[in-house]
C-alpha cells in the first residue's frame, strides 16, 4: 500500500518522489516552511497529495506556535497559510485544504476553545482530510472501473496514482485498479511525461508494484498507438477542473486529448470534488505554473540542451470540455454539460 505523506510526532513524513524509482527515501519535515519547500520542490506532487500535505503543514505550524495570545495565534496561522499557498498555484486542492483548515480554526475559536485545544482540533482535521481523500479515491476507483472494458489497453499521462494523492488508490490509476479489482484484464500504456518523467519514474513503478501489466512509451508515440488501434481508453487526473468542465492537468494532456478525439477513443478525467473549482468559470481563468528551465535542459544533473538556449516550461495545460468524455469523482460519473452535472454533484 503506497501512502506518500504521513503525520508523525516528529513532523510530516514525505516519500521523496524525486528519487523514485531507484531510491525509496523518506524525509521528515519538521517545520511548515520545510513542508512548503517539499511541495514546491516536488518531493510530493499531485493535487490531492498537495492538499493533504498543506493541511498537515498548517497543523504543524499550529503545533509549533509557542505564544498564549489568540490574536497572535490566528495571525501566525494566516501567515502559514500564505506561505503554503504560494507553492503550487495551479493545484486547487492546495487552496481548498488551506480554506478547510481556516474554517476549522474559525469554528473552534467561535466555540471558545483554547489554543492547545485548537492545535489538536487542527491536527484531527488534517487527518480527516487525509482519510476522506483515500475514501474518495476508493469511490472513484469503483465508479471509474465500470467504464473500462475487459481486455482493454488504457493510456495514462503523468502520474495520477497513489503517489499523487493521500495514497492507496490514486485517481486515474485508481480507475485502473478499480477495473482490475472488478476482475477485468487491463493493460496500461504509460507515457514518460517529459520533462519531469512522472510516467516513466512513478506510474510505471506503481503499476509494476501492483503487478498490473504496463508498457512504457515516449510521449510522441501515443498518436501512433491510437492510430494502430492499440488504445481503447485514456484516463488522466487533474490539478484543477473549472465549473464548465475544462481540465487543467500536466502539460501534454491537451495533446493526447486531441488525439483521442481524432481516433474516437474515450477520454476520462478522474479527480475528487476538491479538485473542481466552481468559482473558476472556464479554463481560461486557471493560472498555469511556469517551472525552472533546468527541468527541461537537464535530467539527473546531466545537461541535454545547448547552454544559453531559451526555454519554455509550463507545468500544465488546459483541455477544453468538449474533448472530455466524462469526469469521474467520488459522487459518480459527470457528463456534459458539465456546468450542470458537476454542480449537481456538489448538491447531492
Amino acid at each position: 500500500m503506497i501512502i506518500p505523506v504521513k503525520w508523525s510526532d516528529e513532523g510530516v513524513l514525505m516519500l521523496d518522489q524525486r528519487l523514485l524509482p531507484t531510491e525509496e527515501t523518506w524525509l521528515t519535515l519538521k517545520t511548515y516552511t520545510e513542508v512548503a519547500d517539499g511541495i514546491r520542490d516536488m518531493v510530493v506532487r499531485g493535487a490531492p497529495a498537495i492538499g493533504v500535505s498543506a493541511a498537515y503543514g498548517i497543523a504543524l505550524g499550529a503545533k509549533q506556535f509557542v505564544g498564549t495570545n489568540m490574536v497572535d495565534f490566528e495571525d501566525e496561522l494566516d501567515y502559514v497559510g500564505e506561505v503554503l499557498g504560494k507553492t503550487r498555484p495551479t493545484a486547487v486542492n492546495l487552496f481548498w485544504a488551506i480554506d478547510e483548515m481556516k474554517k476549522t480554526f474559525a469554528e473552534a475559536k467561535a466555540e471558545g476553545k483554547s489554543i492547545s485545544e485548537i492545535k489538536q482540533i487542527l491536527l484531527d482535521k488534517a487527518k480527516t482530510i487525509h482519510e476522506e481523500d483515500i475514501e474518495a479515491q476508493r469511490l472513484i476507483a469503483s465508479f471509474g472501473g465500470e467504464l473500462l472494458e475487459n481486455d482493454s489497453t488504457v493510456l495514462t499521462h503523468c502520474n495520477a496514482g497513489a503517489l499523487a494523492t493521500g495514497g492507496v488508490w490514486g485517481t486515474a490509476l485508481g480507475v485502473i485498479r478499480g477495473a482490475v479489482n472488478q476482475g477485468k484484464n487491463i493493460h496500461v500504456f504509460a507515457d514518460e511525461t517529459r520533462p519531469y518523467l512522472q510516467g516513466a519514474r512513478l506510474t510505471a513503478w506503481e503499476l509494476k508494484e501492483d503487478n498490473i501489466p504496463v508498457t512504457l512509451i515516449t510521449d510522441n508515440m501515443s498518436g501512433y498507438m491510437m492510430k494502430k488501434g492499440r488504445v481503447q481508453a485514456l484516463v488522466v487526473g487533474s490539478d484543477r477542473i473549472a465549473a464548465n468542465g475544462d481540465v487543467a492537468n500536466k502539460i501534454g494532456t491537451y495533446m493526447v486529448a486531441v488525439l483521442a478525439k481524432e481516433h474516437g477513443i474515450p477520454f476520462y478525467v478522474a479527480a475528487p470534488l476538491s479538485t473542481v473549482d466552481l468559482n473558476c468559470p472556464t479554463g481560461e481563468e486557471i493560472p498555469i505554473e511556469e517551472r525552472d528551465a533546468r527541468e527541461v535542459t537537464h535530467i539527473k544533473g546531466i545537461q541535454l540542451a545547448p547552454e544559453g538556449i531559451e526555454i519554455g516550461n509550463p507545468a500544465f495545460d488546459v483541455t477544453p470540455n468538449h474533448l472530455v468524455t466524462a469526469i469521474i469523482t467520488e459522487k459518480g460519473v459527470a457528463r456534459a454539460p458539465y456546468s450542470e452535472s458537476l454542480k449537481k454533484q456538489f448538491e447531492d
